[in-house]
């Protein structure tokens, strides 16, 4: 009986390890399947309630790490990661997208000796993207992890390239498309017990969904007000437009640290929430008119759902949702941000289209190559 561990640690990663978790339940006779929880992102609306939508067991070992400064967490996670690769024993670990839980993980993969091998097999789930930005803690987190994997598992063409050009090896690459995907098409089937629009009182394709979360963006004052001021631009192109805004606590954590809640409360039609669990964010993604977002998996998201979205951000490691998608990348740029904005309420904006192998069936792809592997 072989042992896998798939090590998460934040809220992509369970959505990333959930397909790949059930697809290894079908194999229980030849490997079994251990979650590992370093607890990088850890309460009840950042984490357990994932889990519980996800239909994931309890994590079977569970870290208890929390929020610290990134070299403390990662040491923290090392730590204690180690202690359980040397009493599991595992035939291979599996990480997940660019968190510090990732790159934690994977220096310990490559530093352990164990039944006299020098390191333990490592596979790195969404392999390959690049944003070339390396002012972004998760771009040195991909760069590293790539690095030390022994099976890069790859969501779109970029990462080939990315990964050839920095000179691994073909033959350990495997495109299997976006397991992240795969959750948002099973789960869209569930999505209508979700009572969340009538909770906001909101209705489908009125509203504008609106994520936060990069430090460039929320730890910075300048840019914070900058994106209040689009906000409200954005009440002027349609004043009858809900702006739902589930606040992420370290945005809400800035915002009282700047004094900016009576900037906030001025703008219009503006609903904040708590952050939400799993379907009532997917039914808000699916249902919104256009989406404004500096996170990196709704990109994808939004590309399948084909909803418009505006990416706050410089730059993106996901190229195929605005050269294939939905996405557009703007910055911090308002006239581009509102005539964007203009285009979608005017029905102009591109239609977009499903990257490759983004079919829900990309768990099924990567386990049967693990299977072969371990």
């Amino acid at each position: 009986m072989k042992k896998i561990l798939s090590v998460v640690g934040a809220r992509p990663n369970f959505m990333k390890m959930a397909p790949i978790h059930k697809e290894l339940l079908k194999y229980k006779k030849k490997v079994t399947h251990r979650i590992i929880h370093t607890g990088q992102h850890y309460d009840k609306k950042m984490s357990d309630v994932f889990f519980r939508e996800l239909e994931l067991p309890k994590p079977h070992i569970f870290l208890g790490v929390g929020s610290k400064s990134h070299t403390q967490q990662k040491a923290e996670i090392m730590t204690e990661f180690e202690k359980v690769v040397m009493k599991e024993k595992p035939d291979m670990v599996l990480v997940y997208g660019d968190v510090n839980s990732t790159t934690a993980a994977a220096l310990v993969c490559a530093k352990t000796d164990y039944n006299g091998k020098t390191t333990i097999p490592l596979a790195h789930i969404e392999s390959g993207l690049r944003s070339f930005d390396r002012m972004m803690p998760e771009e040195i987190n991909r760069i590293v992890t790539d690095n030390l994997s022994n099976y890069h598992f790859i969501t779109e063409k970029s990462g080939i390239k990315n990964l050839l050009k920095e000179g691994f090896s073909s033959k350990n690459m495997f495109m299997c498309g976006n397991t992240m995907i795969d959750s948002l098409k099973f789960y869209l089937k569930k999505i209508n017990k979700s009572k969340i629009l009538k909770s906001l009182s909101v209705s489908e394709k009125n509203f504008a969904l609106i994520t936060l979360h990069r430090p460039s963006n929320v730890d910075n004052l300048k840019n914070l007000k900058k994106i209040f001021g689009i906000f409200k631009g954005i009440n002027k192109i349609n004043p009858n437009i809900d702006l739902v805004f589930p606040i992420h606590p370290r945005t809400q954590k800035m915002i009282e640290k700047f004094g900016l809640e009576k900037s906030i409360n001025e703008i219009q039609n503006l609903i904040i929430t708590e952050p939400l669990g799993y379907l009532d964010f997917l039914k808000l993604t699916s249902s919104a008119k256009y989406i404004l977002t500096d996170s990196g998996g709704i990109q994808e998201e939004s590309t399948v759902l084909k909803i418009p979205c505006l990416t706050l951000r410089e730059n993106t490691e996901r190229p195929v949702t605005y050269e294939v998608g939905t996405n557009t990348i703007c910055g911090l740029n308002e006239k581009l941000i509102l005539s964007n904005i203009k285009k979608i309420e005017s029905g102009k904006y591109k239609r977009g289209k499903i990257p490759e192998k983004w079919d829900g069936k990309s768990a099924d792809r990567i386990v049967k190559i693990l299977l072969k592997k371990i």
